[in-house]
């Protein structure tokens, strides 16, 4: 499975993108701030959406599509999923 995420910050207010083919070990890295960059930096560790493939070329094609548009329309696809902003992997058995 591909799976395209969106994390954002404790107030909502940075988004990132992302690609993976392990939800839950993604997760832990960006929580555990295992990795540098973009993430790290802003603090940005909040499940807000997440969709999944077995197709890698439309996990990616996702991706970019998500990552080009405006914030408001990015906004709009996480409130489908999860109107409140509640950070999805909360309630994960997985311990971050």
């Amino acid at each position: 499975m591909y799976y395209v995420y969106i994390l954002t910050n404790w107030n909502n207010k940075v988004m990132y993108v992302g690609i993976t083919n392990n939800l839950e070990r993604r997760l832990y890295e960006h929580k555990s701030k295992l990795a540098d960059g973009f993430t790290n930096k802003y603090n940005v560790s909040k499940l807000v959406y997440y969709d999944s493939t077995t197709d890698v070329k439309a996990a990616i094609a996702r991706e970019k599509q998500i990552k080009g548009w405006i914030r408001k329309r990015k906004d709009e696809l996480v409130e489908e999923m999860n109107p409140s902003w509640e950070d999805l992997s909360a309630k994960w058995e997985v311990s971050f």
